[in-house]
């Protein structure tokens, strides 16, 4: 039986955290300029974050978190993102590290949530990147890694290393956690877009990690083998989050597209031609794209919800997922964030001049959705070409997907 933890929190629950998501759309909305500003949220808006507990939504009930469904996750990343992009950004490593977390030893989940459940957690996942040096009681852990989306406002970051622990002179990859304060974060975020985001470069030098404070690839897989799974027994903890975590990325990725739908059509409704004094929303071209933009958002939600609803269906009911099924999802995860990217390349092509101008906040979203549409798991072609040599009889090159 689980160990009972007392919470710092009380205990949050899914329909909860997605009904504080939306009701905080408009909030973020008014802070977005703030946030792209300083190139991170607030510590207001970080604050509001952690008390509202989303990151929670995964984490272990004996630590106070909800143990959500899949899909849950899903409304939480597309309300956060209709308010603000680069806050969703975030939030989609955060909740999805607190899920890899629970697959840690038991010592690990309690030193970052016994006492401060609320802990913000952010990550890497890029290979061959870091080298680990296995020591006495831990590693050494020494890196420059990318793309480290909330590391600013995080409270513990995870990172990858390769490290040598045989005879056979094969590295293995290991996932290594560590509080932010070990972790030297480097100013390197000046972009495009999700200028929020706070996705710096980190880098390590010679760090010490205790042996429980890291895990192998092998034990993210969702085979229910991991250290974790000795305390952690529930559906959510066999869940192959390599293969989904694109679902999730995407998530955040749609509720910016639905964003930039909603606010474009408000504001054709009341916008006349600079040329013509004609109601915009009177042409016949503008009806067709904002037709075709809605549709293509409602298209990717489909995509996403039902790759979800089919996972958490598999794992609730005990079952386990092939590489056809992981290599799939990743699949179509990727074809749900090109129809969201059309969708605000639509409303663009539709925006007319205005939509050029910093001010209307409908740029943020065609800058935050191109910069979105560059993340690994939202490359067609990288995906596409995984799932099709599975469905060909070939195996998938993909180590984090195969069994």
């Amino acid at each position: 039986m689980d160990t009972l933890v007392k919470p710092r929190h009380p205990q949050v629950d899914g329909a909860s955290l997605v009904a504080q998501a939306r009701d905080m759309v408009p909030y973020l909305r008014e802070m977005a300029n703030v946030t792209n500003t300083l190139r991170r949220p607030p510590d207001e808006v970080r604050q509001r974050l952690k008390e509202a507990g989303f990151a929670r939504l995964w984490q272990p009930k004996r630590y106070g978190g909800a143990e959500g469904d899949l899909t849950t996750g899903a409304d939480i990343l597309r309300e956060i993102g209709r308010g603000c992009g680069s806050t969703a950004w975030i939030m989609a490593q955060n909740i999805q590290h607190n899920l890899m977390l629970a697959n840690f030893p038991e010592q690990a989940q309690d030193d970052i949530w016994g006492e401060t459940p609320d802990v913000l957690v952010s990550g890497i996942l890029i290979p061959g990147i870091g080298k680990a040096v296995k020591v006495d009681g831990g590693f050494r852990l020494s890196g420059r890694w990318p793309f480290v989306s909330g590391s600013e406002i995080a409270d513990w970051i995870i990172f990858t290393g390769d490290c040598v622990v045989d005879g056979s002179g094969k590295p293995t990859e290991f996932h290594f956690v560590l509080p932010r304060d070990q972790v030297t974060i480097l100013d390197t975020w000046y972009t495009i877009g999700l200028c929020g985001s706070s996705s710096q470069d980190c880098q390590l030098t010679d760090v010490f990690v205790p042996d429980h404070r890291a895990v192998t690839m092998h034990d993210l897989k969702g085979r229910g083998d991991s250290p974790g799974a000795k305390v952690n027994t529930g559906w959510q903890y066999r869940v192959p989050l390599y293969a989904l975590f694109g679902s999730f990325i995407g998530s955040a990725a749609l509720g910016v597209a639905e964003a930039a739908v909603e606010l474009y059509v408000e504001g054709a409704r009341k916008r006349a031609s600079t040329m013509s004094g004609s109601s915009v929303a009177s042409f016949t071209t503008q009806q067709v794209k904002v037709a075709e933009a809605k549709a293509a958002v409602m298209s990717a939600r489909r995509i996403l919800y039902s790759t979800l609803e089919e996972a958490e269906a598999l794992f609730k009911r005990g079952g386990t997922s092939t590489v056809e099924d992981r290599t799939r999802w990743r699949a179509m995860a990727t074809f749900a964030g090109r129809l969201a990217s059309s969708a605000v390349n639509l409303v663009l092509e539709a925006g007319g001049g205005g939509v050029i101008y910093e001010r209307n906040p409908l740029s943020r979203c065609v800058s935050d959705m191109l910069v979105a549409n560059r993340h690994i798991t939202q490359n067609w072609d990288v995906n596409a070409s995984t799932y099709g040599r599975v469905l060909l009889g070939l195996p998938s090159g993909v180590e984090a997907l195969d069994d």
